[in-house]
């Protein structure tokens, strides 16, 4: 089991930038990740309801650590328009000394909503 403080990168993706931005935003307000970067112009082929399908789409990259995880997905899940919104955690293996120390204190802050 990882530890709290490990740090973790959490993967998304949201059907415009405008669902980023406001996802990001209350991600960062919060101290639930120290940064969040948002990338468009993404395709993405997948299968739905048994038909295979595309989409234009936009990528969050979210730096934060362990013990942030579960309040990140429930953030993703209640401010996403998508049935099953992606949610994929990957842990951080090495990096930046001064990186991580920086990532750990901005979401060592205590937790609160964003407005």
């Amino acid at each position: 089991m990882p530890q709290d403080n490990a740090a973790v990168v959490v993967y998304s993706t949201c059907p415009d930038e405008a669902c980023a931005r406001t996802i990001a935003t209350r991600l960062v307000s919060a101290h639930l990740a120290a940064c969040v970067n948002i990338i468009p112009g993404m395709v993405s082929v997948y299968r739905w309801d048994g038909k295979v399908t595309s989409d234009n789409e936009v990528v969050l990259i979210i730096k934060s650590q362990q013990s942030r995880v579960d309040k990140i997905i429930a953030e993703i899940e209640s401010n996403h328009p998508y049935d099953v919104p992606a949610a994929v955690v990957l842990p951080v293996t090495a990096g930046s000394k001064a990186y991580l120390s920086w990532l750990l204190s901005e979401t060592d802050a205590p937790t609160s909503h964003a407005g």
